[in-house]
């Protein structure tokens, strides 16, 4: 690709301003050329102060600006060296939570997927497990031996210190380990580097989690963790689940929660993920998980008690929380088998999986939820 001519045509969209500016990334399928542009872009800043605005993602070799709506169409003749897409906004995906709670011990979604069972065996000692989400309370009493160093994708520089409480509730349900005075998740000798991508609002831009996926991939972590999800397709996103997967690294993802029955969120709808659906304590699918055939498994999601921020405990709901379940339960596998591949993680949790409740005045939910709910005891004597 001419350098010269993708630089006339930035500033050209540049410098046309209008109404309704959007982020967009620029990725470079190459690193040299993305160096080459940053590198003369940086020198053009003198000349044309709106390139300012730039940002640079080093860790995924792209760019990002603001322009109006439509540039992927103008931009199609360099579809060979670059990919260009709108940097979505997308949401964690919990529907709901309560005031904080007194209860403690093992909560009962760990205890419903047999987790215990399991720790006279296996604590995923030693699995290291990157959450992207809001972050972790580094100080919660039930995490202080579960956190490891993260990323902060929202405020690069600071440490990923949790603002909104979403991230502190995934990471208590795959590893809280204070068994005299708080909770205990799934895999309570696992390890949790948090990734901080998404905001006090709980909300993250693609790029961000693209850059969070990179850098678990650069840190050689065994799994991450990704309770959210958004509505349309990104071929940043699916790349760099692809990388991780195919880097032996298993992605756990969160179906939603529009209580839809063909279709679920990306990027757990992405083949490459292990797309989670949420249950309730019946076994039967919670009323607002998406579901279907895009579903490889279900774990309890629904009034879910974890840690929170301040040393708090809060009741929550949603895939997300199940998502945090599977995640738990895949650390518990790794520990015993870390020679083990994501297809083959995903093959062993629906081929050991429990059968679903059919929904209430319903004959059988089988059509609309081929997979079944997560049963640690099964999913580990299959291995032995």
């Amino acid at each position: 690709m001419d350098v010269s001519v993708f630089l006339h045509l930035l500033l050209q969209e540049i410098s046309s301003g209008g109404q309704g500016l959007r982020p967009y990334l620029i990725g470079f399928n190459d690193r040299s050329l993305y160096e080459r542009c940053r590198k003369a872009l940086k020198e053009l800043c003198n000349t044309h102060p709106a390139l300012a605005h730039m940002e640079e993602r080093p860790i995924i070799s792209s760019l990002r600006f603001h322009f109006p709506k439509g540039l992927e169409q103008r931009w199609r003749p360099f579809k060979q060296a670059l990919t260009v897409e709108e940097d979505t906004r997308m949401m964690i995906n919990t529907t709901f939570r309560t005031t904080s709670t007194g209860e403690r011990g093992i909560p009962w979604g760990v205890r419903h997927i047999k987790a215990p069972h399991a720790w006279s065996t296996t604590t995923g000692h030693r699995i290291r497990i990157g959450v992207i989400d809001t972050g972790a309370d580094y100080h919660h009493p039930d995490l202080r031996h579960s956190l490891l160093s993260g990323i902060n994708f929202v405020q690069p520089g600071r440490p990923p210190q949790d603002d909104n409480g979403h991230g502190t509730h995934i990471a208590g349900t795959i590893a809280a380990a204070n068994q005299m005075y708080g909770i205990i998740g799934v895999a309570p000798r696992a390890l949790i580097h948090p990734v901080k991508s998404f905001d006090e609002n709980g909300s993250a831009y693609v790029s961000d989690i693209v850059q969070g996926i990179e850098w678990c991939v650069r840190n050689k972590l065994h799994l991450i963790n990704m309770s959210f999800g958004m509505k349309t397709r990104s071929k940043s996103l699916l790349h760099a689940v692809t990388q991780a997967t195919n880097a032996g690294i298993a992605v756990v993802a969160s179906s939603g929660n529009d209580a839809k029955r063909k279709t679920i969120d990306y990027p757990a709808r992405y083949s490459q993920t292990i797309s989670v659906g949420a249950t309730d304590n019946s076994r039967r699918i919670a009323p607002f998980s998406n579901r279907g055939s895009y579903v490889d498994i279900y774990a309890p999601g629904d009034k879910i008690v974890s840690a929170w921020l301040h040393g708090n405990y809060h009741e929550m709901s949603g895939t997300s929380m199940a998502t945090s379940h599977v995640s738990g339960a895949i650390a518990l596998l790794l520990a015993l088998k870390p020679e083990l591949k994501p297809p083959e993680i995903k093959a062993l949790l629906r081929r050991t999986a429990n059968p679903i409740q059919p929904l209430r005045g319903r004959a059988s939910s089988t059509k609309e939820s081929p997979a079944g709910e997560i049963d640690i005891a099964r999913l580990l004597n299959e291995c032995r």
